[in-house]
């Protein structure tokens, strides 16, 4: 019984080159499509690219919304914030304002 012969660099390539070429018949064996073939699936695709570009500005508006809520709501946490900070007024400086807007008003008069 003979032992196994690795098979050669060049061996190696005679199959390559073969497999290269029966590759190569098979697929100029193919029939081409036709024109009607080709305008269907270039409609097919426009469809595709119509619906991803729609997924992705809903997606992006979402993305947006959200932003802008989180926006608003850190806005409103903010003014909360600068609201409870400020020094709560006496009635005598609340009472002094409320004079000084009615003494305003009347002197337009």
């Amino acid at each position: 019984m003979k032992g196994y012969k690795a098979p050669s660099f060049e061996d190696r390539a005679a199959a390559a080159m073969q497999a290269k070429q029966k590759a190569l018949a098979k697929l100029k064996a193919m029939p081409q499509p036709d024109a009607a073939e080709l305008a269907e699936r270039a409609a097919r695709q426009a469809e595709r690219d119509a619906v991803a570009a729609a997924k992705s500005a809903k997606a992006r508006e979402a993305r947006e919304e959200k932003q802008r809520l989180a926006d608003e709501k850190r806005a409103q946490a903010k003014a909360e914030k600068l609201k409870a900070e400020q020094p709560k007024r006496t009635e005598e400086e609340l009472k002094a304002a409320r004079d000084a807007r009615y003494a305003a008003r009347k002197s337009r008069k």
